[in-house]
């Protein structure tokens, strides 16, 4: 933590995929394999069990929620149980619904538990009727993915930039470029404000950085453990709210030591697109 961050909630295993809704801040707990669910005091509740891991977790505009899972991608309906929805039969790590309901996710394309060499990986769009396809190859170490108006922006963690593509209605993506060089920036999760700027977090670099389209760099919070995602929330959309873990590499990935922090942090735009 640093002078400028303060700690919202603490004792994490590890945290990814934080999401405001209905307003509340929601944590994918992969380790302890939770979907949290944390009021404005910090205090938490389990909204969801999940076995695996990656998950992450977004809305479909009727309310649904849609989580990657190691077995594809899953929806939760009023009654709390997860059914398959699309992209069944492989794990996937991100998740972002556009306004029309393209889910888009993406898989990194390589066995990263393993020490596998690393490979180029994909980004697919599940349908509304749960019809799935590749939209994108080519990309390397997809993770964080946000949409802003009828842009999809991807951080590309091993290519060290934010990718942009146009999303049609049907979900189809082109017109790809790169959104923002990012120098030695390893992109992870990532949210849009209302200025049309992104924020990043960063892991090996233990901070999140806010750019503008074109790589200008408009703020830095550096923090004492590597950032994985953020997202802006609060009342006024201005909390931006880091998801921080002491990182020891994919062989400490389930340590016991629970050193994952939520930390918040005072933005200069509110929130803005999707997540």
């Amino acid at each position: 933590m640093t002078e400028k961050t303060s700690v919202f909630a603490d004792a994490l295993a590890m945290g990814e995929s934080p999401r405001w809704h209905d307003g509340r801040l929601w944590v994918c707990d992969w380790v302890a394999g939770e979907v949290l669910a944390f009021d404005k005091s910090g205090e938490r509740e389990v909204m969801l069990r999940m076995t695996g891991l990656p998950f992450s977790i977004d809305w479909l505009p009727g309310g649904d929620a849609v989580l990657t899972s190691a077995a594809g991608v899953v929806r939760v309906g009023s009654d709390g149980e997860p059914t398959p929805y699309g992209g069944t039969g492989q794990g996937w790590n991100e998740i972002v619904v556009d306004a029309n309901g393209n889910t888009f996710v993406n898989e990194v394309g390589f066995d990263l538990m393993s020490g596998a060499e690393p490979a180029a990986g994909t980004i697919a769009v599940v349908r509304p009727d749960g019809t799935t396809r590749e939209v994108a190859g080519d990309v390397w170490f997809p993770n964080g993915m946000a949409v802003t108006g009828s842009t999809l922006i991807v951080a590309e963690s091993y290519a060290n930039r934010l990718t942009a593509f146009d999303i049609a209605d049907d979900g189809s993506l082109s017109g790809r470029r790169v959104w923002a060089d990012l120098g030695d920036g390893a992109p992870d999760g990532i949210c849009v404000d209302a200025d049309g700027a992104v924020w990043y977090a960063d892991v090996p670099h233990r901070r999140c950085v806010r750019v503008a389209e074109g790589g200008e760099i408009l703020d830095t919070v550096d923090v004492d453990r590597g950032c994985f995602a953020c997202m802006l929330g609060g009342a006024d959309g201005r909390t931006l709210f880091i998801i921080a873990t002491d990182w020891r590499g994919t062989q400490g990935i389930e340590q016991a030591e629970r050193t994952g922090q939520v930390l918040t942090y005072r933005a200069a735009a509110p929130h803005a697109g999707r997540p």
